[in-house]
């Protein structure tokens, strides 16, 4: 497909743009823009101008932008063959839990014991199903947190007596629950 050539000004529009251009004020293009009004008198406070701008084309992608804070990486504490078959899901998890619909007081006991009677048994990979929260927006001017669950179990693991057996905690693959579940690697028995 070719493109048009431009059709050019006829003579009224020619002269219709000059009468424009004689009455424009052309824009100053260093870093300040002073207005400056005979009728107000001195200038007007200066206005800074963008120092650069990026260049853009028109279909352009835009850049992506980072709308929630990523997640924390944490050191790998044990085998990385083993964290990255976690990881991938291909481990399957000696034991589970399922946190849905309980309330904290109801969840951390549970957890608590689950995790310690895993490791007592000689359990490796426990998945702790936390869910992905509800959305409570009550349209009030504070955001409310979804996932209470979510948040507060991975706080949990870290405190006593949960961190002496705990070694590794991440994110469960897909098709154990993906975001809305976590896999917990316990240390080897003494």
């Amino acid at each position: 497909m070719s493109r048009r050539k431009p059709r050019g000004l006829n003579h009224e529009e020619k002269e219709l743009w000059s009468r424009v251009t004689e009455t424009a004020i052309p824009i100053r293009t260093s870093q300040t823009l002073f207005v400056d009004t005979p009728a107000q008198g001195p200038a007007v406070a200066p206005k800074k101008l963008p120092t650069k701008l990026e260049p853009f084309s028109i279909g352009q992608k835009a850049k992506p932008t980072q709308t929630a804070m990523p997640a924390p990486q944490t050191p790998i504490a044990m085998d990385k063959k083993a964290f990255g078959k976690m990881k991938r899901g291909k481990i399957s998890p000696d034991a589970k839990i399922d946190l849905h619909g309980m309330t904290q007081e109801q969840a951390h006991p549970a957890l608590v014991s689950t995790i310690l009677n895993a490791h007592a048994a000689g359990k490796r990979l426990v998945l702790v199903v936390t869910g992905k929260g509800k959305v409570r927006d009550d349209g009030g001017p504070i955001p409310v947190r979804t996932g209470i669950l979510k948040h507060a179990v991975p706080q949990w693991l870290r405190q006593a007596p949960l961190n002496a057996v705990v070694l590794q905690t991440n994110q469960a693959s897909q098709n154990h629950g993906g975001s809305g579940a976590l896999y917990v690697y316990l240390r080897r028995r003494r």
